[in-house]
């Protein structure tokens, strides 16, 4: 593998703001190439986020249930949200989990950071294992324009629906994936 200090880096040549948003903004760029190419790409520069792979002591996962514009339905994932500015990975994500579903968290631990699509976009998220009980939960404090519905589903049946499909959010099928590769007892 390469080492990230290897790593050569392109020439910004120029670069040009065409929308702003409160999320992401997306960028015209002109960009010089380590090998020497001049290239026109469109970047969206995103805000980092974290998702959490958050199960219980007998290993069943909370799931989410929510309305996504890019797909004009409901879909299931696991809880995830953006990193507010001065925040940690770990912080965020106990934040995260409290205000959408009401679960009080104990135990972060950050599993690996994935990107989406390194050709149209910055965005990372953080893939954190985080431990609840059932017992400890709160109320939940959604953002004005959100609404999720939250249940916890045995990991067996989550391994399933990720292998079948229902469940496609990259950072939903990364983290179990990787949980199941690198961390399952």
């Amino acid at each position: 593998m390469m080492d990230k200090s290897q790593a050569e880096l392109g020439k910004i040549l120029n670069t040009a703001i065409m929308y702003h948003g409160p999320i992401f903004d997306v960028k015209k760029m002109t960009i010089e190439t380590p090998d020497g190419l001049t290239v026109h790409r469109d970047l969206i520069t995103h805000a980092p986020a974290v998702a959490m792979l958050a199960l219980t002591d007998d290993h069943q996962v909370l799931i989410n249930r929510e309305y996504r514009v890019a797909v004009n339905h409901e879909v299931y994932a696991l809880p995830a949200g953006l990193i507010n500015a001065g925040e940690d990975v770990p912080t965020a994500a106990l934040r995260e989990l409290r205000e959408e579903t009401g679960f009080i968290g104990r135990n972060p631990q950050v599993m690996t950071a994935i990107r989406s699509s390194e050709g149209m976009t910055d965005e990372v998220v953080s893939l954190v294992l985080v431990q609840i009980d059932e017992a400890n939960r709160t109320t939940t404090d959604f953002d004005k324009d959100e609404f999720v519905t939250s249940k916890l589903v045995p990991l067996g049946e989550v391994i399933e629906a990720v292998k079948n499909g229902q469940i496609q959010s990259a950072q939903s099928v990364a983290a179990v994936a990787y949980y199941q590769a690198f961390l399952r007892p």
